[in-house]
C-alpha cells in the first residue's frame, strides 16, 4: 500500500511538474485548429494572429517544403537560420510549438549568443561537429557547454543566452524545435551595438567598462543578422 502511495505521489509530481512546464510556453488551442491570417480587423491586434474560418483551412495551411535545402552561410557570422514557424505555417497558430534549420560554415561558422524570449529550443545535430552553450541567470552566470556530434541533442531553456560554434573542419547542420509559434530572437551584439536608434554610448562605455571610442566603433559596425 505504501509503495502505491509513493508511485501516486511520484506520478502526480511529474504531471504538476509538466504542468509547469506547458504553462510557460504558448496558450493551448480551444478549438482543433486556428489557421492564422494577416488581418489586424482595422487596427484591433490579439496576442497571437486572427483565424481563418475553419472550413475554408486546406492542406497548404499545415505544410512547408525546402528544409533538405541547405542554405548559404558566406556571411559574417558564418551561420543561417530558416524558421518555421507561424509565419511559414499559418496553421503553427496556436499550437505553441515551431521548428528551425541552422546551417553553419566549416571551422567557425557560429550562431551568435541570443535568447528566444518566448521559447525552450532542442537542438539535435544531423551533420558535423559543434560546442554549445548557455548562460545561467544571475547572478551565478554560469557557462554550460558541451561539445555535440550528429544525433546528439541539447537543450536550451527558455529566456537564457546561449550560442552554437562549429569546430569541425567540415559544414554542420542542426535542427531545433521551439516551444513557440513565435518564439523570437534577440542576438546580443546586434541588440545592444546595433539598435535603433544606437543607446546612448555612456551608458554602454560604464555598462563594459569599455573605453567609450571602443564603444562607438562598435556601435558604427554592420551587425549581421543570420536569421
Amino acid at each position: 500500500m505504501m509503495k502505491r502511495l509513493q508511485l501516486f505521489v511520484a506520478a502526480f509530481a511529474i504531471l504538476a511538474s509538466s504542468s509547469l512546464l506547458a504553462s510557460a510556453s504558448d496558450p493551448s488551442p480551444l478549438q482543433d485548429f486556428c489557421v492564422a491570417i494577416n488581418d489586424t480587423k482595422n487596427g484591433v491586434f490579439v496576442n497571437g494572429k486572427f483565424c481563418k474560418d475553419p472550413k475554408l483551412a486546406n492542406a497548404k495551411d499545415f505544410f512547408y517544403s525546402g528544409l533538405n535545402i541547405p542554405r548559404n552561410t558566406s556571411n559574417p557570422v558564418g551561420s543561417t537560420v530558416t524558421p518555421v514557424n507561424v509565419a511559414q505555417i499559418p496553421r503553427l497558430n496556436t499550437l505553441g510549438i515551431s521548428l528551425v534549420r541552422i546551417d553553419y560554415a566549416p571551422y567557425g561558422g557560429l550562431n551568435p549568443p541570443h535568447m528566444h524570449p518566448r521559447a525552450t529550443e532542442i537542438l539535435v545535430v544531423l551533420e558535423g561537429t559543434l560546442y554549445v552553450g548557455f548562460v545561467t541567470s544571475n547572478t551565478d552566470n554560469r557557462l554550460i557547454t558541451k561539445v555535440l556530434n550528429p544525433g546528439d541533442v541539447f537543450v536550451f531553456p527558455v529566456g537564457l543566452i546561449h550560442f552554437q560554434f562549429n569546430i569541425g573542419n567540415t559544414k554542420a547542420v542542426a535542427f531545433a524545435g521551439l516551444s513557440s509559434q513565435n518564439p523570437g530572437v534577440i542576438t546580443i551584439a546586434n541588440a545592444v551595438f546595433g539598435s535603433n536608434p544606437p543607446i546612448n554610448p555612456d551608458v554602454l562605455t560604464k555598462a563594459f567598462q569599455l573605453d567609450k571610442n571602443i564603444v562607438t566603433y562598435l556601435q558604427s559596425k554592420f551587425w549581421w543578422d543570420n536569421n
